[in-house]
This record gives structure tokens, sequence and C-alpha cells, in this order.
């Protein structure tokens, strides 16, 4: 049958049903886009399921560029119900990854041969079986051993951590190569790892080798809540090492200025805690950080040019025994403790139990602060 100007009422209707399927496409793909910079707002757990939204939009892409054909009957009803599925889709994946809430989450470094270093710190300062899980549930405070793997996938090294996890559920493991000169890396790792687990006001990193009290730590971490960009630690700012023959050179020295100089301020690397907004900051663009050879001042340069307010707080870095022991009788319990001359407690394995008992907040301390 035909209308005015000869055409038929088929070839009057094309243009109408193309109209719906590029309105139909263009919904879908406005909205998976929004929805993926919405979630790389959000930071963290959100940014692994891009990678999925990215295969979508492709497939969607890819849906239109078949368009081209003549529309049969049915098509626009079939495109909208592929576009209901697409979302569906998208929704479901982003639900299935919430992050579990908490106030703190601390991440203690450790290495393959730490065994003897991680039981030392069980048997002092970090709860034990029920009463871990009763920290985290009550207190939301979370603590784990974090490590990495080996370079030989399921060696020896990772059966043996794996061992100790089923016995102390206590671990953290890391999508990360362990090495001392990749601590940085690994840190970063934490980070990212972490908030993609638990959504958490602070994100702490801690050694191995110090004494904490848990509950000043989260007593002092309250103060700074309403922080958005907090950065806590015993702020320093040493020399940048350009000699190769010492422990702790720096091979970029050039980059920090002429011989002599010393370090923008940062946080010492054996505990400091950093906000939600900064741990999300890292999280999002790990891949181009740049990671120098130390990691404290790696951590610090990540923050150089941004809005970070750097809180230093020396109950974070109090001295062993008799200096934390004298504040602990003064009232004034530390935080954190060891030695400097170690970069740790010295001999902590051996030692770690008598700071513990002269310088810990005892057995109520922690379950009995207001945070």
């Amino acid at each position: 049958m035909r209308g005015r100007g000869g055409k038929s009422v088929s070839e009057r209707r094309t243009p109408a049903r193309w109209a719906a399927v590029l309105c139909a496409c263009s919904f879908v793909l406005g909205m998976l886009v929004s929805h993926r910079f919405f979630l790389a707002s959000r930071g963290g757990d959100q940014v692994v399921s891009l990678r999925r939204q990215d295969q979508e939009l492709q497939i969607l892409s890819e849906d239109f560029a078949t368009k081209r054909r003549p529309v049969r009957k049915g098509d626009v009803m079939g495109e909208m119900a592929r576009t209901h599925e697409a979302l569906k889709s998208l929704d479901q994946t982003t639900s299935s990854k919430q992050s579990r809430k908490a106030f703190i989450v601390i991440g203690i470094n450790t290495a393959f041969s730490s065994r003897r270093r991680r039981d030392s710190v069980r048997e002092t300062w970090m709860p034990q079986g029920e009463k871990l899980k009763k920290l985290e549930h009550e207190k939301g405070i979370v603590v784990r051993f974090m490590i990495g793997r080996s370079v030989t996938s399921n060696s020896i090294l990772d059966k043996a951590i794996d061992s100790e996890d089923a016995q102390h559920n206590d671990f953290l493991r890391l999508e990360h190569i362990e090495g001392y000169h990749a601590l940085s890396a690994k840190t970063k790792t934490f980070f990212s790892t972490a908030l993609g687990i638990w959504d958490a006001n602070f994100y702490v990193k801690v050694d191995d080798d110090i004494h904490v009290n848990l509950g000043m730590l989260a007593m002092t971490l309250s103060r700074h809540r309403s922080k958005p960009r907090a950065y806590i630690g015993c702020m320093k700012s040493g020399p940048v090492l350009s000699d190769k023959n010492i422990k702790y050179h720096e091979p970029e020295y050039w980059k920090f200025g002429d011989e002599g100089n010393k370090y923008f301020r940062h946080a010492t690397g054996q505990i400091y805690a950093i906000s939600k907004d900064l741990a999300s900051y890292i999280s999002i663009n790990q891949h181009i950080l740049h990671e120098y050879a130390n990691e404290d001042v790696t951590l610090g340069a990540w923050f150089i040019g941004l809005d970070v307010e750097h809180i230093d707080d020396r109950n974070m870095c109090c001295g062993t025994p008799p200096d934390c022991e004298w504040k602990a009788q003064a009232g004034n319990v530390c935080v954190a403790s060891f030695d400097w001359s170690c970069s740790g407690i010295c001999k902590s394995v051996e030692k770690i139990k008598d700071v513990h008992q002269k310088c810990g907040e005892g057995n109520t301390g922690l379950w009995s602060s207001l945070f």
C-alpha cells in the first residue's frame, strides 16, 4: 500500500523503528558509563568490577554496530529485553562485592621467614581465636598479618603460610610477590586489597617487630574521624642518602635536589594510619604512583601535592622500657613502642613480652575503651 509521495507505509515506519533502537542503545551506554564513573568515585572494592563493565560496554558497542541492517518486527522489543538483562547483570556484579563495615583495618607486615615474630605478636598484643572475631564484630577493629606469595607458585613457603592460616585464621593474602625491595608495592597492594574487603574509617600499616596497644590506637584515631584526608604517625625528615653502600640508599636521590638535602615530612614506617579517602586515592591510582627505595618515603611522596593533613603523634613511636614504662606509670599509655636503633624492637622475639608486660594497656584496656 502506498501513501503520499509514492512511499509505502512500511518504508515510512522504518525510521521510527531505527529511532527506537538508537534510543535503547544510547540509554544502555549512558547508564553503563555513568555507573562506571560512580563506582570509580567509590574506589576500593568497586575497582575490581570495572573490568567486567568494560567487557559489557564492548559487547554492547558491537551489538550497536550490527544494527545497520533492515529492522524486522520484534527487534525493538528484543533490544529492550537485552538492555534489561545487561543492567540486571551489572547490578548483581556490584551487589556481590559490598564491603564489610569496620572502624580500623590493621595490616601487620610480615615475611615468610618471620614465623617466630608472628607468634610473639600473637602471644602479646594481638588477640587470638574468638577474641579476634569479637574484636572485629564488637569494636570494628580488624587485625591481619599481610603477606604476598613466593616467586614459585604454590611453593613450600606458600603452603607453610596456608597451614599457619588454617591454624590461626589471621592472614590477609595479597596478590604480590614477596621481596624486601618490593615493600612499597606491597603497601600499595595492601591498601587496595583491604579497601576492597572492608569499608573502614582508617587503614593502618604496622611492622611485625613492634608493640602496639590496640585500645590506645583506636582512641587516638577516633579523635580524627571527622578529617577526610588524615595521615597519622610520627613525622620525620631524614637525609636523602646517595651513597649506594648505605642501607637506606636512595637510587633516585637526584630528584630531591642537591646532595645533602632532606626528604619532605613523612611518617616513619613502623606504624602509620591513613583515612579512607587516602586509601581510595592509592587504590584508584596505584598503577601510576611512583615507588622509591624506601616505603615510608614512598607513601609520603604520594601525598605531596594533595590536600592532606599530616598529624604528628609522638605517642605512636615511644621507646622500649624505661621510656614507655614511665609513660604508662604516669597514665599516658603509648600507642606503639620500638627501638629507633633497630627500626623495631631489638631482638623482638625475646623482648616483646617484657615490653608488653611493662608498657601494655592491660587485659581490660582494649575492651573497656570507648571510641
